[in-house]
């Protein structure tokens, strides 16, 4: 089926209620109120990462209505430090060792992984169901901001790429979160009580958020692929486990970047973008369900192969975000550290090759074209 010109089409708004008519001023407590409350709704109903999706969507909710804020960058990078000593914190010599020991499974595993989503762009782009090589680009599990950089560099639809990257993190991020809250059974388990403000040993924090910032600049400065994010993450897992810093993050820090991180990817739906993805939304969707289903049998393997837990493997084979699967992990009786282990070799891989493979197959796809 050949693409349809959208923006030649008069397609019904998605604007009911037009929040950007609002100021700033009066839109950032109007998203604060609402995931504070989606935030309590969820925590209450025992859902695992309530403090990531409460955000999450009431930021898609505001950012559908037209509302214009956005996170400020350096806000967002000290969230993503944040989770990256989260992800720190889980990787320890054992969880090393377990890799090593088992590493020609994981990278199979992960190789999989990026073969079945080159091969998932290339048959949409092959039947016309996007424009040019759009969905090379927008189907990869990883590296969106990359993605998008390229994919608008090529000739593609940067907006398309952007949806299909963030829509992949948010229905990612929701599945992993209701498998976890079905799988496990906490019938008369009493709720772990929340200690917002713990008693502080103010040390261990400032150390962390320390390596956490420097971490960050050094990483963002190094022009090292997501450096940002890998920098810390690496810098806290070698000083943690050679017990040179030992990490504190209390459930305030935690609470508030896992908004920060919610809102960046909710406010990136806009009217605009879903207004220009519309006659395209069913296959956007359907593709990312096949991803999430081909993971799903990349876990089954681990499962029959390794012996470990379904929950575990599910959460470890998830195709992204690192972040949102590392405060769903966080949130639910897995075991973080074999999670964390294959999402950082998946993580990595895909910074290092992942553009490659897309530029490669985006490439070939032009050339069939001519």
């Amino acid at each position: 089926m050949p693409f349809l010109d959208l923006e030649a089409m008069h397609l019904p708004s998605f604007r009911s209620f037009n929040v950007g008519l609002m100021s700033p001023a009066g839109q950032w407590p109007l998203l604060i109120g609402l995931s504070l409350a989606l935030g309590a709704i969820l925590l209450t109903s025992g859902v695992p990462a309530a403090l990531l999706l409460g955000p999450m969507i009431a930021a898609i909710a505001l950012g559908v209505s037209g509302a214009t804020i956005r996170v400020p960058r350096g806000l967002a990078f000290g969230a993503q430090a944040v989770v990256s000593m989260l992800i720190a914190q889980s990787i320890t010599p054992r969880t090393v060792a377990a890799f090593l020991s088992d590493w020609p499974l994981f990278l199979g595993i992960v190789i999989a992984t990026i073969v079945a989503s080159s091969a998932l762009g290339w048959a949409m782009s092959r039947r016309r169901l996007l424009p040019g090589t759009t969905a090379v680009w927008g189907t990869s599990p990883g590296a969106a901001s990359a993605m998008v950089l390229m994919a608008e560099a090529f000739g593609a639809d940067a907006r398309l790429v952007a949806l299909m990257q963030y829509m992949r993190v948010v229905m990612v991020a929701t599945a992993a979160s209701l498998i976890a809250s079905i799988w496990v059974d906490t019938s008369g388990v009493p709720r772990p009580v929340v200690i917002w403000f713990p008693p502080l040993d103010w040390l261990p924090l400032i150390e962390t958020m320390a390596v956490a910032g420097i971490g960050t600049v050094v990483g963002y400065y190094s022009r090292i692929p997501s450096g940002a994010m890998l920098v810390p993450m690496v810098a806290g897992a070698v000083l943690n486990s050679g017990g040179w810093i030992t990490i504190t993050l209390p459930e305030w820090v935690l609470s508030a970047s896992y908004a920060l991180i919610g809102w960046r990817i909710g406010l990136g739906f806009t009217s605009a973008v879903l207004h220009h993805a519309a006659r395209v939304l069913p296959h956007i969707v359907a593709s990312i369900l096949l991803l999430i289903a081909f993971c799903g049998c990349m876990a089954f393997v681990l499962v029959r192969l390794l012996g470990v837990d379904p929950l575990t493997a599910y959460l470890a084979t998830s195709p992204g975000g690192m972040d949102s699967v590392a405060i769903i992990a966080a949130a639910t009786p897995v075991d973080i550290g074999f999670v964390m282990a294959l999402q950082t070799v998946r993580f990595f891989v895909i910074v290092l090759v992942g553009p490659s493979v897309a530029h490669f197959v985006a490439r070939r796809m032009q050339g069939m074209v001519r």
